[in-house]
């Protein structure tokens, strides 16, 4: 089956830096997903009880948010899913055919004090050279407008990075409110994709049921960070072609050369 996208979607994500892809994986797909982040939650919880991952600039105390990172060495759910050729061949029409990744996030949003997080730019905590970093967001569950679902600012990925304020980087509030922002209301098995220069944030979940999400940030092999920063372990695999530049020569093979070479001498 052709998982590709149409030239008009790409089109799309050229002009606006972002595109709803519907119906990428299945509803029980997202069902049984769901709930295996929603148990990794559980079982991060007593790591958790001290640290709220709130963004200062909202923070109060009124909202809370899960979270986790680095969610395929958690879950090998989320391994297949961020393998899934469904979800690689979009990402190949938007990038190139190599697409390497860059760190995963899972986010879950709870009932009516789900956190929100300002209008921001991705580009600051982990620059490159080019524009090929891209985020894809796997929603686990429906995220409608109550929910606090994405909201994006179209065509901001084309006028480069904007100033920052805070710890935590976020745009300007006078100038950037989040009402400015079209909401990208999704349904469980949709991704959302935008590059790492469109503006983006989300509201506060005032719903009665959780938002479940993960963040999967990829990039071309060929795009180099300008500086060595939001590292991750599992930062280099490739989930869909082949890293180019790649040299890397197991040592079995480095010692089988020598010896052949030891012999021939």
């Amino acid at each position: 089956m052709n998982h590709r996208l149409t030239p008009s979607q790409v089109s799309f994500y050229a002009t606006n830096g972002y595109l709803l892809v519907k119906g990428v994986f299945t509803k029980p797909e997202m069902a049984e997903a769901r709930a295996a982040m929603h148990a990794l939650a559980e079982r991060l919880e007593p790591l958790r009880k001290s640290h709220d991952v709130t963004w200062s600039s909202v923070r109060t105390g009124a909202t809370k948010i899960y979270h986790c990172h680095d969610v395929q060495f958690h879950s090998a759910v989320a391994t297949r899913l961020i393998c899934d050729v469904r979800f690689t061949a979009p990402l190949q029409d938007l990038i190139g055919e190599n697409i390497q990744l860059h760190h995963t996030k899972m986010f879950i949003k709870p009932p009516e004090n789900g956190s929100p997080f300002p209008l921001h730019q991705d580009y600051p905590y982990f620059p490159h050279a080019g524009m090929s970093m891209t985020a894809a967001t796997i929603h686990f569950d429906d995220a409608p407008l109550a929910k606090g679902c994405l909201r994006v600012i179209p065509g901001s990925h084309l006028q480069g990075p904007r100033q920052v304020s805070g710890d935590d980087h976020h745009l300007p509030f006078s100038e950037y409110p989040l009402e400015a922002a079209v909401p990208c209301e999704a349904e469980a098995g949709d991704v959302l994709v935008f590059n790492y220069l469109t503006i983006h944030g989300s509201g506060v979940n005032t719903s009665t049921q959780a938002r479940t999400t993960m963040l999967v940030q990829v990039r071309d092999p060929l795009d180099k960070p300008l500086v060595a920063a939001h590292q991750s372990a599992g930062q280099g695999m490739m989930l869909a072609g082949i890293d180019p530049q790649c040299s890397i020569v197991p040592e079995w093979e480095r010692e089988q050369a020598v010896a052949a070479g030891s012999a021939e001498s």
